[in-house]
Order: structure tokens, then C-alpha cells, then sequence
């Protein structure tokens, strides 16, 4: 079929780009394929979803160009060991390529409409060990024990001390940070006894969080 001959061509361009980017994980890349963006993106946009296009969905929120998605995913170098917890679910796709990759993962978001279709999409793809929650990101997840990382998806000024709580030792916490410019960059922050090592990583478009479960979306 015309469509899926241009889905492997869009995929394959997104590799060379990724590859040119020194991104080559074998066992991240057969995730991303086995997760097809086309179900996380809105039809009108569906010419776009392997570009590095951002690409806007419900409530307000956007779901970032693949090349930004994967790319971050890679950051986080996971193992199937892992407990992953992303604060923002969005269309619910960088938890369910993540989901192929880890034990489990818990996934956050204010929106209940996005919380409701990103579960139908774990359904879809038979994804049992990705759990989406409706919940208030701005604390983390509480009463969930640690996880060996943490992808947050909405920028802080500063990040809150709760994160540093929820992480295991050796732990990864990947999240934007504002600086003074009003620009969110991509800080990867590991968890070394009580300090954190940080390393600032890139320019990224999410916006600064927005505290409290949403009443009407």
C-alpha cells in the first residue's frame, strides 16, 4: 500500500538523520518502529509525524518532531531493569517507546483527555507495563517509590527538591530548565549520594509547567 511504503520511507529518513546525529542504538531504533507515530498523531497532521516537525495536539499541547523525541530517549540510556516515570504524556508516543525498552512506566499528565487516549493507544499496541495517570506534576508522583529515571516534558525555573526524593541512587532525572533568557535547555541531571551531576544538553520549545490536575480538559 502506497502509505506504509511512505511510512518505511519517512522512518528510514529519520534514521540517516539520527545516525548523522551519532543516535545508532539498534534496540532503540527497533522500538521506534514497532511504535508507529501515525497513531499518535492527529490525521490532518499525519504527512508530518516522522519529520522533526513539532506537531500540536488536544488541550493545548504539542507532541515533539521525532528527531527531538528520540534523541531524548537516548539521553536517558535505558535498561530493562528501569522504572521510568515522565512527567507529561502528551500523545502518550515517547512512553510507549520507552515502554519497549524498560519494566515499567508510569506516565503523568493534567489533561484527562489526553490521559484517556494515550491509555487507548497503550491498548492498541498491547503495551501492559506502561501505566497512564491522570496527576498533578509539579510533585512528582508520590507514594510510588523511586525510579531510576525521571523525563519531564514542562519546563521549571528550578527544579523542586520532591524529584531528587523519587530517584534511586545513580538515578537520572532528564527535564527542562528556564534559564534567565526565557529559554527552556535540556539539563540531564544523575543522582551521586545527595548532589546531583549535571550536564546542560540543548535548546528545547516545552513550556514552563503548569501546576494542578486540570477540571475541564
Amino acid at each position: 500500500m502506497p502509505q506504509a511504503r511512505t511510512s518505511r520511507e519517512e522512518f528510514a529518513a529519520l534514521c540517516l538523520r539520527l545516525r548523522a546525529r551519532g543516535i545508532n542504538n539498534a534496540e532503540l531504533l527497533n522500538a521506534v518502529e514497532q511504535t508507529s507515530r501515525h497513531l499518535f498523531v492527529p490525521a490532518e497532521h499525519m504527512a508530518y509525524a516522522w519529520s522533526a516537525q513539532t506537531i500540536p495536539i488536544e488541550c493545548g499541547a504539542f507532541i515533539e518532531g521525532a528527531d527531538l523525541a528520540i534523541e531524548l530517549i537516548a539521553q536517558m540510556k535505558l535498561k530493562a531493569t528501569h522504572r521510568v516515570l515522565e512527567i507529561g504524556t502528551g500523545s502518550g508516543f515517547t512512553a510507549a517507546v520507552i515502554g519497549r525498552l524498560v519494566e515499567r512506566v508510569l506516565t503523568i499528565d493534567r489533561y484527562k483527555t489526553l490521559v484517556t487516549q494515550a491509555q487507548e493507544r497503550m491498548d492498541k499496541l498491547a503495551l501492559r507495563n506502561v501505566i497512564v495517570r491522570q496527576a498533578d506534576g509539579s510533585v512528582g508522583l508520590i507514594g510510588e517509590g523511586t525510579f531510576d529515571r525521571i523525563f519531564i516534558t514542562t519546563a521549571f525555573n528550578a527544579l523542586p527538591r520532591v524529584y531528587a526524593e523519587q530517584l534511586v541512587s545513580g538515578g537520572m532525572l532528564v527535564a527542562p530548565v528556564v534559564g534567565e533568557d526565557g529559554k527552556a535547555t535540556m539539563v540531564k541531571l544523575v543522582k551521586a549520594g545527595s548532589r546531583f551531576e549535571r550536564e546542560d544538553l540543548f535548546e528545547v520549545p516545552y513550556q514552563p509547567i503548569v501546576p494542578n490536575v486540570a477540571q475541564i480538559l
